[in-house]
């Protein structure tokens, strides 16, 4: 049976945190040495992620351990945002298959490629990735995945604690990093995943009919500012006011639906606009045909889209969770500390949680794995 474990320290002393985090998972598992060990680090410990990498391996001597630095870390109902802190997440997964996955941008002879892709196989199976966003293109890696082995979902995120590259720290199986990507590959055993994008939807779903590249023309055969505009007139004020704040457009990842929910649009900001065209730029490709709605974000609609999102899923479906969330989220856009890890365990919990404040979320939607951002994605364990 599979079991689970998590920890959470805030004891600035590498040593006495490794301590710690090992202690709570040691305690939690009976002694039993975990299969998967993910280790989320602040900055506070980028200096030290050799020694602490070193420590837990001798602890609790996991299969495969991966890990990150970030900004803010997640740990049980805790997202510490101020402080050092290291939190860990450990499984016993007797039946799984883990393959450790180092990813790295080489050159050849036919230009530049991502080396050391996983290789396909058999049967549905979940790709734990971590990321330096400097020196790793996760789009493209996606990209590139999803033509090779389609099979694999990808949930994970972007280390977040430098603001340049060779300032974030990476670990996999004892060798610390500093670019590229990290990541373990489970199969034989079930992982669901979660991806709230915090946006709610306003006005109706709109077809599009002329588009190129990022460049949204016409939506209904009208010009996209027109329709923006006569839908700026039909919303409240508020609604007004958050469009003015920043707004977003939703594209339908899988258009065989006769109805559309908030998980079935992949959310990118509008990031400008032509009015000589009455064109929109948005952040993502779009395509004619495609099914759009524009959204608008805050922290009320965030809070919704995750409660709501969580509200379906089954209790044996979430044993544990790892949670990645954006580190444009947390204290300073809800207003109070902890609200993720806080909804995760007041809706699913109490159960062992671990995770980091991203730059830049991945998980899937509509069937396909993306990046994402102002985004909480989960991986549960069942």
């Amino acid at each position: 049976m599979n079991r689970f474990a998590a920890g959470l320290s805030e004891h600035p002393v590498p040593a006495h945190a490794v301590g710690e985090v090992a202690g709570e998972v040691i305690e939690a598992l009976g002694g039993e040495d975990p299969d998967l060990l993910v280790c989320f680090a602040s900055p506070h410990f980028v200096g030290a992620l050799d020694d602490v990498a070193f420590a837990l391996g001798n602890l609790l001597t996991p299969r495969v351990a991966i890990g990150a630095s970030a900004v803010a870390v997640i740990g049980g109902p805790h997202e510490v945002e101020h402080g050092p802190a290291v939190s860990v997440f450990a499984a016993s997964l007797p039946e799984a298959e883990l393959t450790p996955v180092s990813l790295n941008v080489g050159r050849g002879p036919d230009g530049w490629s991502i080396e050391g892709l996983p290789e396909p196989g058999e049967g549905p199976a979940t790709l734990l990735l971590l990321a330096d966003p400097f020196t790793f293109p996760l789009d493209g890696f996606l990209r590139r995945l999803e033509e090779l082995a389609p099979e694999i979902q990808v949930v994970g995120g972007a280390a977040s604690a430098a603001r340049g590259p060779g300032g974030n720290r990476l670990l996999l199986d004892g060798v610390v990093h500093d670019q590229g990507a990290v990541g373990v590959l489970v199969r034989g055993t079930p992982v669901r995943t979660v991806v709230s994008q915090g946006c709610r939807p306003i006005g109706t779903p709109l077809t599009v009919t002329r588009a190129e590249g990022n460049v949204l023309g016409a939506l209904a055969g009208v010009d996209a500012m027109t329709k923006l505009q006569d839908l700026a007139s039909e919303v409240s004020e508020d609604d007004r006011l958050l469009m003015g704040m920043g707004l977003h457009l939703g594209i339908v990842v899988d258009e065989h639906q006769l109805d559309f929910e908030p998980g079935d649009f992949l959310v990118r900001a509008v990031t400008g606009a032509d009015p000589s065209v009455g064109s929109l730029t948005v952040g993502d490709v779009v395509e004619v045909g495609q099914t759009v709605q524009f959204h608008v974000r805050d922290a009320a609609a965030a809070d919704d889209d995750l409660r709501g999102m969580l509200a379906g899923v089954d209790p044996d479906e979430a044993r544990a969770v790892l949670l990645f969330s954006c580190n444009g989220r947390g204290e300073r856009f809800f207003g109070e500390p902890s609200h993720d890890a806080g909804v995760v365990d007041l809706l699913l919990g109490p159960l062992p949680v671990a995770g980091m404040f991203c730059a830049g979320e991945v998980g899937p939607v509509g069937g396909r794995s993306f990046v994402h951002a102002y985004t909480a994605s989960l991986a549960l364990f069942g």
